[in-house]
């Protein structure tokens, strides 16, 4: 069961729907052109129910198949871009300043519109497809919003899959596994107070860049020597601001990072320890320090049985030998988990070939993925709700 006939057709219409997508990006819940396109495409592909508003700017299509009643199996793609200036030199490169899809997004809206398309043109499933394209994956929580929305009870969904473009890996093959597939992602903040003063006199001021990067230093130690070597954390510090001058000692810091984890086990040693060693390492130094760390995404889980019926898809459209079934997991994150916490279901990744790296400015979804994608959501609703 190789690439369906006529979502290859199609390739060159959603291609040029990923263009237009594309080159007007939006951020978070910011997404009104994107969803006004993609609620129109629905309604002309002739959806039963095309819903607006949904999680603020989410929109919903539902396709009922030809063949009587059945279950209600959801599939999910996200519409949002990300703070980037682009760097590539395309004709439908970003139309915005300092906005691009530089995670696929574009992608993986127009792949879910093309296999609505399908759909809702063939009808070869008993049942109902719901198709579900969500705002603010980079950071808003819009999955988590769509959810507390009502979307799971609103639209009786009883299974709901996701997907995800994956750089590196061949157009044409896809990844995934049972359990733990992306990390929790956790947001830290740490406001230091130190006592400022000249520069050239440090004795008597409480330099708050010395122990910024003191406490930067120490957080390590948290992976390297708290954490079991056999289990898998992050913990990435990215901001550091201090200071407007070159001869003044600041009076306050700040430090902005990331905690990552694949258990609850360790969510909870990460936190507990970066509390301790912050706020030790700087009463060490005289200074005081507070840490304020916020659970965001949590752990995308893929619930078994369904990762294992994701695979078996994957394998009819690709070839059995071109799916990983036990890929390793990653340490990036996905809002998607909030949807597996509310309904069993699996997330996969779909070969992007040898393009740049995500959250890249020179990232680009490779448009040669569109029939692979696609072809494995038709194949995954006719399979799951067979006629």
């Amino acid at each position: 069961m190789p690439i369906v006939n006529r979502i290859a057709a199609l390739q060159g219409d959603i291609s040029a729907w990923r263009h237009d997508i594309h080159a007007h990006p939006e951020l978070l819940y910011d997404v009104q052109r994107t969803a006004a396109t993609v609620a129109g495409k629905l309604k002309s592909f002739g959806c039963d129910e095309v819903v607006t508003g949904i999680g603020r700017t989410g929109v919903v299509g539902v396709i009922r198949g030809g063949k009587g009643s059945g279950r209600v199996i959801a599939l999910r793609a996200d519409m949002d871009a990300l703070p980037i200036q682009e760097a590539n030199d395309l004709p439908y490169k970003s139309t915005v300043p300092g906005k691009m899809h530089a995670c696929g997004h574009d992608g993986h809206t127009a792949m879910l519109l093309g296999a609505a398309h399908y759909l809702a043109e063939t009808r070869n499933f008993a049942g109902t497809a719901v198709v579900i394209f969500q705002p603010a994956e980079e950071g808003g929580a819009g999955g988590k919003a769509m959810v507390q929305d009502g979307l799971m009870d609103r639209f009786h969904i009883e299974e709901v899959y996701g997907m995800h473009n994956y750089p590196g890996l061949a157009v044409g093959q896809f990844a995934l596994r049972p359990g733990p597939l992306m990390a929790a992602a956790d947001r830290i903040t740490i406001e230091i107070e130190g006592r400022g003063g000249h520069a050239a006199r440090p004795h008597v001021s409480v330099d708050t860049v010395l122990v910024g990067a003191q406490i930067i230093n120490q957080i390590q130690s948290i992976v390297a020597r708290n954490v079991d070597p056999l289990h898998a954390a992050v913990i990435s510090i990215c901001v550091f601001q201090a200071g407007t001058t070159d001869n003044v000692i600041p009076q306050t810091a700040l430090l902005r990072g990331t905690a990552r984890s694949l258990t609850p086990e360790v969510r909870d040693l990460l936190e507990q320890r970066l509390q301790a060693v912050v706020t030790g390492t700087a009463r060490l130094y005289g200074a005081s320090a507070k840490l304020t760390y916020r659970r965001d995404y949590p752990v995308t889980r893929n619930h078994e049985k369904q990762a294992a019926f994701a695979a078996s898809v994957a394998g009819e459209v690709v070839g059995r030998e071109r799916v990983d079934d036990a890929v390793a997991p990653v340490m990036g994150a996905e809002d998607f988990s909030f949807m597996l916490e509310a309904r069993p279901g699996a997330f996969i990744f779909v070969g992007n070939g040898d393009s740049a790296n995500l959250h890249h400015p020179a990232y680009d979804f490779n448009d040669e993925a569109i029939p692979f994608g696609a072809s494995y959501w038709v194949k995954l609703i006719e399979t799951a709700l067979p006629g």
